[in-house]
């Protein structure tokens, strides 16, 4: 066809041809730039290829000293055929791999941060297993930290457990016996139990199918908790162990054999086993009817008093909402629902896990940040849903519930950083007039002369980011150039006023959030360019290093992450189908995030 008088062609068998060719090339070792040492076997290939679709090797190759001369990467931990797979399917697009080899090309995979592939493997993996094969897959599943994975197997293992409990991985594995006494929830919302054992497990029922257990604190070492003889000294047995993260407690799948036994498979302390419990026939008074509790399958080993329960949610869900501590509470402001740009600013109590209202903003306010100031809280900038920018800000004081307007920012503002550095309130970056492309423009606000004054811009243009202080510099963490994830990471240094980029996230990502403890920060959430995620990673600025961490529980776009106390909180955000009103907490020491909370029960 000439169209118009242009000459147009296209050559469906060209990239078959390139394609095939280009593999040619790399098996006969022709214009390779590229050595991969591969536990003692060398494979050639090529830089832009293999660029092109491991994210892993684009970061290695494009931090090259010599960009022109022979990459040379080594792997000692991944299957030499394995990679030869991926190799493969980098020139073909055609992934080949005998059923022996799967697991190995999904480890390889993972490592080069191929997740189509890895997508792909898992799939596969679930397609072949059965009853015989679905421990050994949770414990890959496990190994490789792959909740969609974990989830899978797990629903299939809740649904097959009686047959599997009679395969011979599941015999191998660790075994608790617990003799319990049952208890009942009564109407009037207490646990009653007429025959109390002091120090043994307690058990109570919520239907057939599923239980909840919390043991008490025994007051002596001879409890009536016993390891069966069959598998004494089990539980730190290399072949019975399987390695889920550090104290991780769950309940996997839980079966009523009998009236008053139930069979359960469950991590402990990171540990996967199985758990027999045997009731003793509950108390003549207890009621014919047990009413159900909310939180089924649950596991707790703390003092009888101390039960677990899941947080209290926001009044409203909210993404794009600005959050701050202040006077030991989380401050949750402003945001997007589904309907409208919020006014409304929630406070939460983290002793009583209680949701209470402070005094409402002047201005509906979304895509905004806040700080504390001298005891006080300031908004500043952010859309009100009509408008894309804000030019506006507020100021919370504490002593009288209410907001007092402050001086105006130079220019509108959303999707700026907003972070309380040396007794200033800086705003760093943001979106244009048109929300096209981020800013460079860092202006700070004088509390004791109430001015606005410019300051050294950014590096990078940059909206969406996360901002927050650390030891005497503010951090500008990641956001989006026009509509491009970033994973770049700038310092600013307010003694001679600059900014340094310093070492760069694993993920790009704009719509985090960030909290500081313990010396260090943790981003977490966000938007990669695709969807909203739950990653979560840490930077040591001693060490200018950048380490991934637990993820969330649920993946959280343009939600608050805040410090209060010793505990990080995330609340609200975008998890890709819903706004979000739960919220969540970080333990530090188990490296893993929680919906639920631990209160004492009177």
């Amino acid at each position: 066809m000439i169209p118009n008088g242009y000459l147009m062609f296209e050559d469906e068998n060209f990239i078959e041809s390139s394609v095939a060719k280009l593999n040619a090339l790399r098996k006969s070792g022709q214009f390779c730039d590229v050595r991969l040492q591969v536990c003692g076997h060398e494979m050639l290939a090529h830089r832009a290829v293999l660029a092109c679709c491991s994210p892993y090797l684009f970061e290695i190759f494009n931090s090259d000293s010599d960009p022109h001369g022979v990459s040379h990467v080594k792997f000692d931990d991944l299957n030499p055929e394995a990679v030869e797979v991926l190799l493969n399917y980098a020139y073909t697009a055609q992934l080949k791999a005998d059923k022996e080899l799967v697991r190995d090309v999904y480890s390889a995979a993972k490592k080069l941060k191929m997740d189509r592939v890895k997508q792909v493997c898992g799939d596969y993996l679930l397609s072949r297993m059965d009853v015989t094969s679905c421990i050994s897959y949770r414990n890959f599943a496990s190994c490789m930290g792959d909740a969609r994975l974990l989830n899978k197997v797990d629903a299939y293992i809740q649904e097959h457990l009686l047959q599997i409990s009679e395969e011979e991985e599941f015999l191998k594995l660790p075994r608790l016996k617990l003799e319990v006494q049952t208890l009942y929830y009564s109407a009037d919302h207490k646990l009653l139990d007429g025959n109390l054992l002091d120090g043994q497990a307690e058990v109570f029922g919520s239907d057939d199918d599923h239980i909840q257990f919390v043991q008490k604190k025994p007051p002596r070492e001879n409890g009536h908790k016993q390891i069966s003889s069959s598998s004494t000294g089990c539980l730190s047995s290399p072949n019975a162990t399987i390695q889920s993260p550090k104290h991780e407690w769950k309940i996997v799948a839980s079966e009523k054999t009998s009236n008053n036994t139930y069979l359960c498979l469950a991590v402990l302390d990171g540990i996967f086993c199985v758990i027999f419990l045997h009731g003793r026939n509950s108390p003549q008074s207890s009621p014919t009817s047990t009413p159900k509790l909310i939180k089924s399958l649950s596991f707790e080993m703390q003092p009888d008093e101390l039960i677990e329960k899941p947080m209290s949610p926001m009044q409203y869900a909210r993404s794009g909402l600005g959050t701050a501590e202040m006077n030991g509470r989380l401050i949750a402001a402003g945001g997007y629902n589904r309907e409208e740009c919020l006014r409304t600013v929630e406070c939460y109590d983290p002793h009583t896990d209680h949701w209470s209202f402070l005094a409402p903003m002047r201005t509906p306010r979304a895509r905004f940040q806040m700080a504390v100031l001298m005891g006080q809280l300031y908004v500043v900038g952010g859309s009100n849903g009509h408008s894309d920018d804000l030019s506006c800000g507020e100021m919370y004081d504490p002593n009288i519930d209410d907001w007092i307007p402050v001086p105006e920012l130079r220019t509108n503002r959303c999707n700026a950083g907003v972070c309380a550095l040396n007794g200033k309130l800086y705003i760093v970056g943001g979106s244009d007039p048109y929300g096209q492309k981020g800013l460079k423009n860092c202006d700070v606000f004088d509390p004791v002369t109430k001015s606005w004054t410019s300051c050294a811009p950014l590096n990078i243009r940059r909206h969406q980011s996360a901002v927050c202080e650390l030891g005497g510099y503010l951090y500008i963490i990641g956001g989006a150039e026009s509509w491009n994830c970033l994973n770049t990471v700038e310092r600013y240094n307010p003694e001679n006023n600059t900014w340094s980029l310093i070492a760069s996230m694993n993920v790009a990502r704009r719509g985090a959030g960030v909290a500081v403890l313990d010396g260090k920060l943790f981003v977490g959430g966000g938007f990669d360019g695709s969807h909203a995620i739950s990653c979560v990673e840490m930077y040591d600025p001693t060490r200018n290093e950048w380490k991934m961490m637990g993820n969330m529980t649920s993946p959280r776009s343009n939600a608050g992450i805040a410090t209060v106390g010793n505990t990080i909180y995330a609340v609200g955000g975008f998890d890709g189908n819903e706004f979000l009103n739960t919220v969540e907490v970080y333990n530090l020491e188990s490296n893993e995030w929680s919906p639920y909370t631990k209160i004492f029960q009177f």
